[in-house]
């Protein structure tokens, strides 16, 4: 643990050192958030798949709402098998999904199942494999894939330059008249590698701090 902890110090000193502009939105973001942001994930693939379904194009209360009738309807968190059952639509639409995000759901559970989607073989799999894997099933785009790598597998050195919160928090740390576009925002992440996953957190609480 302690060796953890003296290891992601040392990550936010580096990065802090690559970048002045963005070593002003560290010294003013508690370190401890950002460690304890990193440390909540899903630790069962499976599900956070399922919650970054159940999470589009909802706010994050409702999200947790609708997971929360989910994991009671499933007696827990679902698994593959069960949502691969004939009544794992009918279930999912009375916890809150759309037909369309139940089916998604139900497309990734029978990915799994069939060993076309093979969950435990992500950790040998570069971020770019992870990615191709994700965005192959119905539902899941880019951003998702991101956020699975960010939040899920932990991966220290990935950037969305689609989302929309990590190129606002761009133009707070860099006092820009406009938000940059995406290719601009991936431009100005890679002089973070290999920390491009600790400066995203960073940039997320800056744009929670200043809301516009």
């Amino acid at each position: 643990m302690e060796g953890a902890l003296s290891e992601m110090a040392a990550a936010h000193e580096e990065l802090a050192a690559l970048d002045p502009k963005l070593a002003r939105v560290i010294a003013a973001v508690d370190a401890e958030l950002i460690a304890a942001r990193r440390a909540d994930r899903d630790r069962d693939r499976f599900v956070a798949l399922c919650r970054i379904i159940v999470g589009q194009q909802v706010s994050t209360a409702a999200a947790r709402t609708i997971w929360g009738r989910v994991e009671e309807a499933f007696d827990g968190p679902p698994t593959p098998g069960q949502l691969v059952k004939p009544d794992a639509e009918e279930r999912l639409r009375a916890c809150g999904l759309s037909g369309r995000k139940a089916s998604y759901a139900i497309g990734i559970a029978e990915a799994v199942v069939a060993e076309e989607l093979l969950l435990d073989s992500l950790d040998a799999m570069s971020d770019e494999e992870v990615v191709e894997a994700v965005v192959a099933m119905r539902g899941l785009g880019r951003w998702s894939a991101e956020m699975f790598l960010i939040f899920d597998l932990g991966r220290p050195d990935v950037f969305s330059g689609g989302d929309l919160g990590l190129r606002r928090g761009i133009q707070i740390a860099y006092e820009l008249d406009e938000m940059p576009s995406p290719d601009e925002a991936v431009a100005i992440a890679e002089r973070w590698s290999p920390h491009r996953s600790l400066a995203s957190l960073y940039l997320w609480e800056a744009v929670h701090a200043n809301p516009r």
